[in-house]
């Protein structure tokens, strides 16, 4: 059945306009500034949730990328109350760079520079830079790439290192989040340097920028992206042995999309080759493998022991969304269309909240949201919805 592209690009801005306002209604800390640290699966806020600077990094870039989408001012107020307290609190103005986590009260939590939350800060700083030419906004955006280039880049055996001190010395312990692998190199931070990197380079088109976004999708196209079977691998020593078997949907479909993303925006027609032979092969492997009867994407299978984990996460639908999207740009073939829309279908009728707001963080493999998860956290945020749903609409424009 052909796709009425029409009539979806209505239903995904309404559901877009539907998220922002959700997050302007609920999720404002007027009493101690910024925005609640978490907000629970019905509305309530918890006042003394610690406060993450990925969350505020990402509210960030979406309430910047919403006003340079619909061109409304009350957007752009959340962005300039998100940026204001990113640099006031989160700021390290003694070493650089943007710190893990706050209390409540704007206290510094935790100290540790984890170059995944300074790829964020460049990814919501270079987004407000566009939404309101502030000069200091591109300049700490600039600030941060170089801090990661004089950190982070590992000049022995290429790619980027996890995480260090407040200071920018090594860290023992690396890991973005408990149930990672303590691993010096991983996947999810180098996708997340891409992402920013190539948001940077649309307002500041600087030859090194560019010649270490080539590297990265190179370092992809040749190190992370399984040649065969087109998963993504996820941990890797310090000189690129893989260290792990797990295959993490979500990734694969979000990761196909940003690296064309980067390759378009480098104008490098032999490395887009290669990077949309891979987007489509990432589909298509995704289809067979992860795609469940119901039409959702399942979460991650581990390949030693081929446990599957059924759960149904928000922003692996929302991704699927623009990955089968642009499966279809690619390849012209209406299928990675439909399913894209059999995803949305799923999305409208599951994961959307049409009692309290927002998206379910969790569907269980029964079916049933996982209501102790809340709709704002240290990860829920409105960045993957938000994006996808403009994304799609542009894309079938």
């Amino acid at each position: 059945m052909k796709v009425n592209k029409e009539s979806l690009r209505e239903e995904l801005l309404v559901e877009y306009k539907n998220i922002l306002h959700y997050w302007m209604d609920y999720t404002l800390d007027h009493k101690n500034g910024g925005f609640f640290g978490e907000v629970d699966h019905f509305g309530k806020s918890i006042e003394k949730a610690s406060k993450g600077v990925v969350l505020n990094t990402r509210i960030l870039w979406t309430f910047s990328s919403a006003y340079n989408f619909l061109k409304e001012e009350r957007y752009l107020e959340i962005a300039h109350r998100a940026y204001e307290y990113l640099i006031k609190y989160f700021w390290d103005k003694e070493f650089g760079g943007v710190f893990w986590s706050l209390t409540h009260d704007g206290q510094i939590l935790e100290s540790r520079k984890q170059v995944y939350a300074q790829g964020f800060a460049i990814y919501g700083l270079s987004e407000y830079y566009r939404a309101t030419n502030k000069q200091e906004a591109l300049d700490f955006s600039i600030k941060l790439f170089r801090l990661i280039e004089k950190y982070s880049f590992d000049e022995k055996n290429d790619g980027y290192l996890e995480a260090f001190t407040r200071d920018w010395k090594p860290l023992e312990d690396m890991r973005l989040s408990a149930k990672d692998a303590n691993a010096p190199k991983t996947m999810n931070t180098h996708l997340h340097i891409i992402e920013p990197y190539s948001n940077l380079y649309k307002v500041w088109s600087d030859e090194l920028l560019a010649k270490k976004m080539k590297n990265l999708v190179e370092l992809f196209l040749d190190k992370i992206i399984h040649p065969k079977r087109g998963h993504l691998h996820l941990f890797f020593a310090m000189d690129w042995t893989v260290q792990s078997n797990i295959v993490s949907y979500g990734h694969d479909i979000e990761g196909a999309w940003l690296l064309c993303e980067a390759a378009e925006l480098l104008s490098d027609e032999e490395l887009l080759k290669r990077v949309e032979a891979a987007a489509v092969l990432i589909a298509d492997v995704t289809i067979k493998e992860g795609v469940a009867s119901d039409h959702s994407l399942f979460y991650e299978k581990d390949l030693t022991s081929d446990e599957l984990d059924k759960d149904r996460h928000w922003w692996v639908q929302a991704e699927a969304m623009v990955g089968f999207t642009q499966a279809w740009q690619i390849s012209g073939n209406a299928d990675y269309l439909q399913k894209m829309e059999a995803v949305w279908k799923y999305i409208q009728q599951n994961v959307i909240d049409h009692e309290y707001g927002e998206w379910h963080l969790r569907i269980n493999a029964e079916g049933n949201p996982i209501v102790s998860d809340g709709k704002a956290g240290f990860w829920k945020c409105p960045y993957h919805n938000t994006r996808a749903l403009m994304e799609v609409y542009s894309r079938l424009k």
